[in-house]
């Protein structure tokens, strides 16, 4: 540490904090499986992990132990985490309230039955994008659509691999575009953007590969058979209107907070009013939906503070040293944030906390280098979506696959993989805008409000 400047010195071994709790996550789940645990992934905690990491950062450095609790405390309290907190404990409350108020449903019938019976799989694509769209995750995505996706197979004789992975793709894609989801929450907060910035950014990326996607789907599966339309009732369109309220005022670029808000009390009026649930059915949801929020606050918290503290010996500069030998230029570092991102979503199978974790290290970079900030908040969240829906022991492959065992289907993991089409597309398609607009997306951009 510089005492007249108060810089760290670059320092290699600062890191170990993270290898640390990759080895843990990891060496645990593996030891899991090998034990065979189902969904062994989830059988360590990610806030137990960072806190063993965390025990690591506070055995490094000559600072005596208060010092590195208070450095670390700072890293927990930094700004943009309590604001990402806050708006993560809002979006669980939404959610939780418009699913409770059946908007979930709604929204699956209406797109139900404007899907064609011959455009099946291409239309649960579809159809999977717009809900992942509106309600923000992936996995309630595919926990809804998934049943229902299924019931195709035996009536119209589709491969239910294939119906899976339109589900999972369309899945991410939401995911990946959505105002409320947790992984657009991290990257825009770690970078600094506006949502409606990082989001018109991001549908020049994924919109064409969605495009090619749905065509493909559509040139894949071709149903032998006939469902029942669903009939939409005026309550469907009544129920989805918060979707469509939240959606309308992101783009008209509202505080997030506000919109979340502004949603989560419509919802609990339109169910209120459509008899849906009580007063204290409300309290109850709202409770749950933002309790059900508590890991990935915790987690939220523990990566600022281990973040903070990496950073105050040294571990941050240097690796920033190191990959500024290897960057040239706004394109190449985009392309450094993409493998780095794409990395520790490999080792955490989480696609927010690998934002989390790799978003101030892509900030410095974006800094240093002159790229874009929207543009690399775009990139972050765009390949922790691309390897999210692709690895196996990802919790969306592992939903869908859970769904389709309690259906008594049996759907190889292999077929499964080779089913998902838009992920890799997403791929190719950021690897193509780095060369269109790497270079030339230099400006700065506004701030969030």
């Amino acid at each position: 540490m510089n005492k007249e400047t108060n810089t760290p010195r670059p320092n290699g071994f600062a890191l170990v904090p993270f290898a640390v709790f990759a080895a843990f996550y990891v060496g645990l789940s593996l030891f899991a499986s090998h034990l065979g645990y189902e969904m062994p992934w989830y059988k360590v905690s990610m806030p137990i992990a960072f806190l063993v990491a965390s025990a690591m950062s506070m055995l490094m450095g000559r600072r005596k132990l208060d010092e590195k609790v208070e450095i670390y405390a700072r890293g927990m309290g930094e700004p943009n985490i309590m604001i990402m907190c806050l708006i993560f404990i809002l979006a669980g409350a939404f959610a939780t309230i418009a699913k409770g108020s059946g908007a979930v449903d709604a929204a699956v019938t209406i797109a139900q039955a404007f899907v064609p019976t011959r455009l099946m799989v291409a239309g649960v694509f579809l159809v999977s994008c717009l809900i992942s769209l509106a309600i923000g995750t992936s996995c309630g995505t595919i926990a809804a659509v998934t049943p229902i996706a299924l019931g195709f197979v035996e009536p119209l004789g589709l491969d239910p691999a294939l119906l899976m992975g339109a589900v999972i793709g369309g899945a991410m894609f939401g995911d990946n575009m959505s105002m409320i989801s947790d992984t657009t929450i991290a990257a825009t907060r770690t970078q600094g953007v506006r949502m409606k910035d990082k989001f018109l950014a991001n549908g020049l990326i994924a919109a064409p590969a969605a495009l090619v996607a749905l065509f493909l789907y559509a040139a894949s599966g071709s149903a032998a058979g006939a469902v029942e339309t669903p009939t939409i009732a005026w309550r469907h369109v009544v129920l989805v209107l918060p979707y469509v309220f939240v959606l309308a005022l992101a783009l008209a670029g509202f505080n997030v907070m506000a919109l979340l808000f502004s949603g989560t009390l419509l919802s609990a009026v339109i169910g209120g009013v459509l008899g849906r649930f009580a007063f204290f059915d409300i309290m109850d949801l709202l409770g749950k939906g933002t309790l059900g929020m508590g890991e990935t606050l915790i987690v939220a918290l523990l990566a600022g503070g281990l973040f903070k503290s990496v950073q105050a010996n040294g571990g941050i500069l240097w690796l920033t040293d190191r990959i500024s030998k290897v960057i040239l230029g706004p394109r190449s570092c985009e392309f450094g944030v993409f493998l780095l991102v794409a990395a520790i979503n490999c080792f955490t199978a989480n696609n927010t906390v690998a934002i989390v974790i790799a978003g101030p290290i892509a900030k410095e970079c974006a800094d240093k280098f002159g790229a874009a900030p929207v543009r690399v908040a775009s990139v972050l969240d765009t390949a922790s979506c691309v390897v999210q829906g692709i690895i196996p022991y990802g919790a969306q492959i592992l939903i869908a696959m859970g769904v389709a065992k309690g259906l008594d289907m049996s759907v190889d993991t292999v077929s499964l993989l080779s089913s998902l089409y838009y992920q890799p597309l997403l791929a190719i398609a950021v690897f193509c805008s780095m060369l269109l607009y790497g270079r030339r997306n230099r400006s700065p951009i506004p701030t969030v409000d």
